[in-house]
């Protein structure tokens, strides 16, 4: 099935992620080099589609960080700030009881758990209320990106991007959690492959 393109961005930076901390669906703000990131990303945008950029439908995931991206770099585009919609189904992946932690507090605190996840990072699911497995976000945007019938841009987040990259067939089950997903780039999903830019 051919798919009109995606332009995905990750959130800008945040004090967790400096830190390497977990963050899941904890809200956690930008800092001013994810604020930054955000413009950045909309010069990105604004590089590759020119004054098109303006037409692309955006959706966002619910959380601070990812909203506070949209809104950062569509007022780089000179585009209303709020122009764009929220999914709850791009929240990031839950991490349960690890969220707030280090992967160093939890292979100290869980080494079993964190050895099992080691051996399937794809299908684990951490400890804990509301945590799951890459598996599950995957099935849980597949229906939003089914929907997408034009060029669309999606603020989320690194494992909603592994998620999305396995569901549209550029990344393997076993590759995707280990990929890094960068932030203040724009990942196109397109003609069946994916790039940054």
């Amino acid at each position: 099935m051919s798919r009109a393109p995606i332009y995905f961005v990750r959130h800008g930076e945040t004090d967790w992620n400096a830190e390497g901390r977990l963050q899941g669906q904890r809200d956690t703000p930008l800092n001013r080099k994810g604020v930054a990131q955000a413009a950045e990303a909309g010069e990105r945008l604004r590089g590759l589609l020119g004054d098109g950029v303006g037409a692309l439908p955006s959706i966002a995931s619910p959380m601070e960080r990812t909203r506070h991206t949209m809104e950062g770099l569509r007022a780089a585009l000179g585009l209303d700030p709020a122009g764009y919609t929220i999914d709850p189904r791009l929240r990031e992946i839950g991490f349960g009881a690890w969220e707030g932690l280090t992967w160093k507090d939890v292979r100290r605190t869980d080494p079993a758990r964190s050895q099992a996840r080691d051996r399937d990072r794809w299908g684990f699911c951490p400890p804990g209320e509301g945590a799951e497995s890459y598996a599950m976000v995957a099935e849980r945007v597949r229906p939003l990106l089914d929907a997408l019938d034009r060029p669309t841009l999606i603020v989320a987040h690194g494992g909603v991007a592994r998620a999305v990259m396995v569901t549209l067939g550029t990344a393997k089950a076993e590759e995707a959690p280990h990929l890094e997903i960068l932030q203040g780039r724009i990942l196109v999903f397109e003609g069946g492959g994916r790039r940054w830019v």
